[in-house]
């Protein structure tokens, strides 16, 4: 059995003002059978969906998780939390028989999709402020919306383990009372004991214990122990008490639950482990308690998973809790890390933003087959940082990277400031990335996206550039598919800025406002060019468009231009030029212009 979905009414961020909670949900959160990655930036209510969940169903670490006056939503005096559960075994569905209903779901039989009538579980939480004081309620389960309440029995069958997110890991793995190690294994089989029947650890642990007393008792050839400590102890007993009153000293109850309170988790031949390593050994821990055979639900929460962890750990943890959501666990795990994102099947992933959720399940956005194997391949770490931006700019390569946070630092637009991820797709399969936000449900993801690409025009050795319907065909038909594209992105919040002609380079060549500046990085990168160079009179010779054509045209770098490093040297010099103003009505520099406006108009109306 797994969550298949989660309703908010009134809890924390997510709500209205309304106390009406037979309205619709104010947030409604779909979940796979085993791997969701909730991510978004910070205060996004990654964190409060994983916290309604563990209000409703509780711990195995026997946390004290209660309701408070801040779980509600501003204003409001009730809130309400449903849980759905599918997958259900008829195992797992004998616990729970009186509260379940029946419902259709989507069933994998030997490889297909196929939807039967399967057992349905819906938990129901409210809660209410009445006279200052918070009123909760039992969890009931019903398919009615109300519910009747839930037995003990039954709640113990679906509480889930939880990893928060400063997690004290070397706390947790000492030995000491109710430790976390001590409660994982109590639960597993291997530590159940038969009634009236010692577990093989007490046997072993009555002998050693023995063996102790003896030796403070002085009934063992060694009397030190006695005679120096004990017999101390009890003549100071006599006087503050009486003469009856003898010490015992003792490892304790011979009892399983207080044998594993006395066990350290650690690891071979290493001491002092620092917070990475601790993290980690937690996690293995925790894991054991969900391997263990039962009949109840196997779910694990994780806050900040990359809490203490290197991304290269990050990236191998992940990949273990890939394996295992494949094996029956469900994870939802909340992160801010892009590390963690990039090496995720999309389909995992759930974006937080703007009071709601974003699923990339293929059923959601209009990701194709092709997208998905695309971006399972290339959306690295340094592009699965868009998933995290207000703004997002899709670049074909490394000189418009360099070169448009310098653009839009001129003018007045702090890309950092305003959270807007610049990022190279390295190609022109811009299109995948940008699918990632469209829908195909009603909901907006409001992130403005810009992408900014080349046309394929080239002029002739003089600058001269045919109409395009005198072009060859391939440069013809990426014109009319771009000219579609536009089109098609005009009611969503993706536009598409075309170069005015041909490459960057040339539209920077052109511009009115950065020609100069630009053939000075030209001269600066290829200094040897004669044509590049400036005469005597410190003016740039008449060559220098003919040869730039001519080397524009050349697509190996060794005979062709040095864009990356014209790019970085204009950066700079851009940056430089306090008294530069960008003239926003630059005709060949407006597609530039228009991507870093459009990016950063997030939140604007």
């Amino acid at each position: 059995m797994f969550i298949s979905e989660i309703k908010l009414w009134n809890f924390r961020k997510y709500g209205t003002k309304s106390s009406d909670l037979n309205r619709e949900a104010d947030l409604v959160v779909s979940l796979n059978k085993g791997l969701n990655v909730l991510i978004g930036e910070n205060d996004s209510g990654k964190s409060t969906i994983l916290d309604a969940i563990k209000l409703v169903l509780k711990t195995h670490a026997y946390e004290w998780i209660k309701v408070e006056d801040s779980d509600f939503y501003q204003g409001t005096d009730k809130l309400k939390i449903e849980i759905h559960f599918s997958g259900i075994s008829d195992k797992e569905g004998k616990h729970f028989i009186e509260w379940s209903g029946w419902g259709e779901e989507e069933v994998d039989i030997n490889g297909k999709m196929v939807k039967q009538i399967r057992p349905k579980l819906i938990l129901n939480y409210q809660a209410e402020v009445r006279d200052n004081r918070v009123i909760p309620s039992d969890v009931k389960a019903g398919m009615d919306g109300i519910g009747n309440l839930l037995n003990a029995e039954a709640r113990e069958y679906l509480k889930c383990t939880y990893l928060k997110a400063l997690r004290d890991a070397d706390s947790e793995l000492t030995a000491k009372k109710n430790s976390r190690l001590s409660e994982i294994l109590q639960k597993h089989k291997l530590f159940y004991k038969e009634k009236g029947i010692d577990h093989e650890f007490e046997t072993d642990f009555k002998e050693i214990n023995k063996k102790i007393e003896n030796r403070f008792k002085g009934t063992d050839s060694d009397k030190k122990y006695n005679l120096q400590i004990k017999a101390t102890i009890d003549n100071f007993l006599e006087k503050f008490i009486d003469d009856k009153t003898i010490s015992l000293f003792s490892l304790g109850k011979p009892e399983i639950k207080n044998i594993l309170e006395k066990l350290n988790l650690g690891i071979v031949d290493r001491n002092n482990l620092g917070l990475g390593s601790m993290n980690r050994l937690f996690m293995a821990a925790e894991l054991l308690h969900l391997k263990r055979e039962w009949e109840g639900l196997k779910l694990c929460l994780i806050e900040e998973l990359e809490a203490h962890l290197h991304p290269q750990a990050q990236m191998k943890i992940i990949e273990a809790l890939s394996e295992e959501a494949d094996n029956g666990i469900q994870f939802i795990l909340t992160t801010h890390s892009p590390n963690i994102a990039s090496k995720l099947h999309l389909k995992s992933l759930i974006i937080c933003k703007d009071n709601t959720v974003f699923p990339l399940a293929d059923n959601y956005t209009k990701l194709g087959k092709d997208n998905y194997k695309y971006l399972e391949r290339f959306l690295d770490t340094t592009k699965s940082n868009l998933f995290f931006a207000k703004g997002v700019i899709l670049v074909e390569g490394w000189s418009e990277e360099i070169l448009i946070p310098a653009l839009a630092q001129k003018m007045g637009y702090d890309l950092t400031a305003r959270e807007v991820s610049v990022v190279n797709v390295a190609s022109t399969a811009y299109l995948h990335f940008a699918k990632i936000f469209l829908r195909k449900d009603d909901k907006e993801m409001k992130v403005p996206v810009a992408i900014v690409t080349d046309l394929d025009n080239r002029p002739d050795g003089k600058g001269v550039f045919k109409p395009i319907n005198e072009e060859n065909k391939r440069v013809q038909t990426k014109n009319q598919n771009l000219v579609l594209l536009k089109s098609e992105l005009e009611k969503t919040n993706i536009t598409l800025e075309l170069a005015k002609e041909w490459t960057l380079e040339w539209c920077l060549f052109k511009s009115s406002t950065l020609s100069e500046l630009f053939k000075e990085a030209v001269s600066l990168v290829h200094s040897g060019t004669e044509e590049f160079r400036k005469d005597k009179n410190g003016i740039f010779k008449s060559e220098f468009q003919d040869k730039l054509i001519s080397k524009l045209k050349k697509e190996d770098s060794t005979s062709g231009i040095e864009k990356v490093k014209i790019a970085s040297e204009l950066a700079n010099g851009i940056i430089k030029q306090k008294h530069l103003a960008i003239n926003e009505t630059d005709e060949y520099l407006k597609y530039l212009i228009d991507a870093i406006k459009h990016a950063c108009s997030y939140g604007k109306s």
